[in-house]
């Protein structure tokens, strides 16, 4: 099983409280990796607002399951799936009175952002100038899970699946797209901003057929800092937090 990889907001540090408290307030936040630039900034308030100190992992949320199952020191699991938090709430290493879904996210078809796109739809995947296609894998992704279920809806699994690249989580994929590496790649609408031009946006996904993509939160429950884990949830489904995830272009759980 790979380490738990811990992304600093060590920078999140600082905090002036000294002794048993301020350890209290050291938190851990396993987040999926499509969440990396609204947590960031989420995190920056949380530390602004109660000077504890976060550290992030973001991964794919199957992994981060996988993780967290192994013992791995989180206080706070952020999915992009609901499987992942069922799995963990089934095995009771969640407390269920802090899960809620906080974001939803739709699922877009891209290619580079240096090429002229000659795709116009997902059914033009079928084309044979397109030999490769991205996608998360869909045993630890979400994105993949997600994408495999819409393609099986459109008849278009089996045809591509020889063609598909299978990646660790959906920001690779992303990658693999801007750096041409493959004809085109699924990911979350949310990616494409992230990406700041360098991917291009061919077709958004129908409603039908995968889905919905909902993130649910929840503090894990052996948590040391739980009351500092549970600031944190608060803080993110606050119209603070809500503002944030608008602005990286998340929708709110039961928008349309």
């Amino acid at each position: 099983m790979k380490p738990i990889f811990l992304v600093g907001l060590s920078v999140l540090g600082g905090s002036t409280q000294t002794g048993t408290y301020a350890q209290a307030r050291q938190i851990v936040v396993a987040a999926a990796i499509s969440l990396k630039e609204a947590f960031g900034e989420i995190g920056r308030l949380y530390q602004n607002r109660t000077g504890g100190n976060l550290t992030f992992s973001f991964a794919a949320s199957g992994e981060l399951e996988k993780q967290i199952e192994a013992g791995a020191p989180v206080d706070v699991f952020a999915s992009a799936g609901e499987k992942e938090m069922d799995q963990l709430q089934t095995k009771q290493l969640i407390d269920p009175s802090t899960r809620t879904d906080f974001a939803r996210n739709t699922l877009v078809l891209v290619v580079s952002g240096r090429s002229e796109p000659n795709l116009h739809s997902f059914a033009d995947l079928e084309q044979p100038v397109v030999k490769r296609i991205a996608i998360g894998n869909p045993k630890t992704v979400p994105a993949g899970q997600y994408a495999q279920q819409l393609l099986q809806t459109m008849q278009l699994w089996t045809k591509l699946e020889s063609r598909l690249v299978l990646a660790e989580n959906v920001r690779q994929v992303l990658d693999y797209v801007v750096r041409e590496e493959v004809g085109a790649g699924i990911v979350y609408a949310t990616d494409v901003q992230a990406a700041q031009g360098k991917a291009t946006l061919v077709a958004r996904a129908p409603d039908l057929g995968y889905g919905p993509i909902l993130y649910p939160i929840a503090v894990v429950k052996d948590s040391a800092s739980a009351h500092a884990a549970k600031e944190f949830v608060d803080l993110v489904r606050s119209p603070e937090g809500i503002r944030i995830l608008e602005k990286y272009g998340f929708l709110a759980p039961g928008r349309e």
